[in-house]
């Protein structure tokens, strides 16, 4: 019997998905034993629902909880630092919502943290599993779909009025950015997930669709590090929702389902250029198992990765990735500038993207 890992939520607005998705369906791999909000009216049927006993509203509360072996961070993402540091330091396995962090200098400082810690770091990527996205990611890695010529990326989903009622949501101390941060994230890391890093950015941000301190409307042209070419468009003023994701390959041209909240769920439309190309896939995919979508395979991957069974599913410099991506467009939209990456300490915007007068003091 594997052993069973005791968890502490700590937020219950996405992390009532985290206990639905990841936690009821891994029963046998961890064990819910606590949550902790500041909203205890919000908590309460939560944790009568899943039968949890522990409800604590301050942190610190859970990090003296001997018993507690995961922390999993649900908060706003202005906390995510503080939270992640203190986790660590306590020697917490940490598993953490995106954004990571607010900057690429806090992401190596935790990056740093995490090599001094007794616990693992896991970020949250959701969209990375499922049938469709690992069938492409095995055709790609079996080296079936050849040299990547373009790909292109539509997170086009719709937020209004309501959304932003919530008051952390759309504003720079406490959500750290806008569409790049909180939505497109997951289709962009898809995308790299497949396509590799990213040799340079020309990216514009745009507030266009609510009257909010952060960006909803982008776009940006790549240039990958294998030489292939790439857009990325996203605005959350579409009237309908997709996440599309299109890559062109010399073998094979791939599409993701449109599905826009869970992409790699069901099959992605696989066009093989000829007949030598679609037998060699058929044969890859002829015995596939089927990998459950979202939390449930990325928190089981994670407790593969706890018991030392595989490596983690996610980590921290995926998380850098994606922030490296983010600090690229913020940069290159403000100065019209082409943006080679990686970004280290001596970049502008390494220290933090948030303009300076939305910065606290």
């Amino acid at each position: 019997m594997s052993r069973i890992f005791n968890v502490a939520v700590v937020g219950v607005g996405i992390g009532r998905s985290h206990i639905v998705e990841g936690y009821v369906p891994n029963a046998d791999k961890f064990k819910v034993l606590a949550l902790c909000d500041l909203n205890v009216e919000r908590m309460t049927p939560i944790a009568d629902e899943f039968g949890v006993e522990r409800r604590v509203t301050s942190f610190d509360d859970v990090l003296a909880m001997d018993n507690i072996d995961v922390v999993d961070i649900c908060t706003p993402p202005g906390l995510h630092y503080s939270m992640v540091m203190a986790a660590l330091k306590a020697g917490k396995h940490v598993i953490c919502e995106k954004p990571l962090v607010g900057s690429l200098a806090q992401v190596d400082e935790v990056i740093a943290a995490e090599k001094q810690s007794k616990g693992m770091l896991m970020p949250v990527f959701q969209y990375r599993f499922g049938n469709g996205i690992e069938q492409a990611k095995a055709i790609i890695d079996a080296g079936i779909a050849g040299k990547p010529f373009m790909g292109t990326v539509e997170t086009l989903w719709r937020r209004e009025a309501d959304y932003y009622a919530i008051p952390w949501r759309g504003k720079w101390a406490t959500e750290l950015g806008g569409v790049l941060m909180g939505h497109a994230i997951h289709p962009h890391d898809l995308f790299t997930y497949l396509m590799g890093d990213i040799d340079r950015v020309f990216g514009r941000v745009a507030t266009r669709v609510n009257p909010i301190e952060v960006e909803d409307t982008i776009a940006a042209s790549l240039v990958m590090k294998s030489g292939a070419l790439a857009s990325l468009t996203a605005t959350l003023g579409s009237a309908d929702e997709i996440t599309r994701i299109r890559l062109a390959f010399e073998n094979v041209t791939i599409e993701s389902d449109h599905a826009a909240y869970n992409p790699g769920e069901k099959p992605w439309t696989i066009k093989p250029r000829n007949d030598e190309t679609a037998a060699k896939i058929d044969a890859l995919l002829k015995d596939w198992k089927h990998v459950p979508s979202r939390f449930q395979t990325q928190m089981a991957r994670f407790h593969d990765a706890l018991i030392g069974a595989a490596p983690l599913p996610v980590t921290s410099a995926d998380s850098r990735r994606s922030l490296e991506l983010v600090t690229a467009f913020y940069h290159s939209s403000a100065t019209g500038e082409d943006v080679p990456l990686p970004i280290g300490p001596g970049h502008p915007l390494y220290e933090s993207w948030v303009p300076a007068q939305f910065r606290a003091a």
